[in-house]
């Protein structure tokens, strides 16, 4: 597994990755419609630009030469925050890599990274109905805070705050 820092001419590996692994981590929680529409060649151009001008850090994950995962990470977006917490914006790895420890070994990477850039605490955000990625994060050592949102993605969902609670590894 190798974790490059994303540049602009990586967009397409990105766009598909993104797109992929979201149709996989969200089918039957996100409405097929919005996950039709969300497609590698949207997501390509979307990285594009994203990539152009991103504050926060995007980096690709190959395996052979070939890409299978995405990671966003940087200063938390959320106004209570303040200075000291970082974020993973998103972590994302294609279905067939799941189970096999490579979800860890990027989280791994994300919080050592965030520590690097001076975070001395780490927070996610993800879909209430995505158990198999709460259980994940929970198992590395988040845990959910209280603090929820509401997104629409084609119907209202809502996201649910997760913060890393393990100082040990920060």
């Amino acid at each position: 597994m190798e974790i490059i820092r994303a540049t602009v001419d990586m967009a397409e590996d990105a766009g598909y990755v993104h797109a992929t692994a979201w149709k996989n981590a969200y089918d039957g929680i996100v409405p097929k419609e919005f996950l039709d529409n969300f497609t590698p060649e949207k997501r390509t151009e979307a990285f594009r630009k994203i990539l152009q001008s991103a504050e926060e850090e995007h980096y690709i994950i190959n395996m052979d030469g070939r890409p299978m995962g995405i990671l966003t990470i940087g200063k938390s977006r959320d106004s209570d925050a303040g200075e000291e917490r970082g974020e993973v914006y998103g972590i994302y790895l294609l279905a067939e890599y799941w189970g096999k420890k490579y979800g860890k070994r990027l989280m791994d990477f994300a919080i050592s990274r965030l520590k690097e850039l001076g975070y001395s605490t780490v927070s996610l955000w993800t879909l209430e109905e995505n158990q198999r990625a709460r259980v994940f994060y929970e198992k590395y050592g988040f845990v959910p805070d209280g603090a929820k949102k509401e997104l629409n993605l084609g119907k209202p969902m809502t996201v649910v705050r997760y913060v890393y609670k393990r100082p040990d590894k920060l």
